[in-house]
C-alpha cells in the first residue's frame, strides 16, 4: 500500500470502535499491518529529511566523530 492512500476518512473513536469488533486474529493481522505502514511512513519520513538536508548538520558531526575515533559502534 502506498503511504499517501488514505482511503475513507474515519475518526479515531469510529476506528478504535471497530478495531473492538474484530477477532483475536484480525487483530493481530492488523497489529502486523500498522507496524509494517509505520515502518514505511518512518522511512518515507527519513528520505524527505534527507534530501531537504535537514540532517546534513547531524550527519557531519557524526563523520567528524567517526574521524576522530570517538564514534561508538552501535
Amino acid at each position: 500500500m502506498d503511504v499517501h492512500d488514505t482511503g475513507t476518512s474515519m475518526s479515531i473513536k469510529e476506528l478504535e470502535t471497530a478495531i473492538m469488533r474484530l477477532s483475536v486474529r484480525e487483530v493481530s493481522e492488523l497489529t502486523v499491518w500498522l507496524i509494517e505502514y509505520h515502518q514505511q511512513l518512518w522511512d518515507k519520513q527519513i528520505e524527505e529529511d534527507l534530501e531537504s538536508g535537514q540532517l546534513d548538520a547531524l550527519l557531519d558531526e557524526v563523520e567528524r566523530e567517526y574521524e576522530a575515533g570517538t564514534a561508538k559502534p552501535l
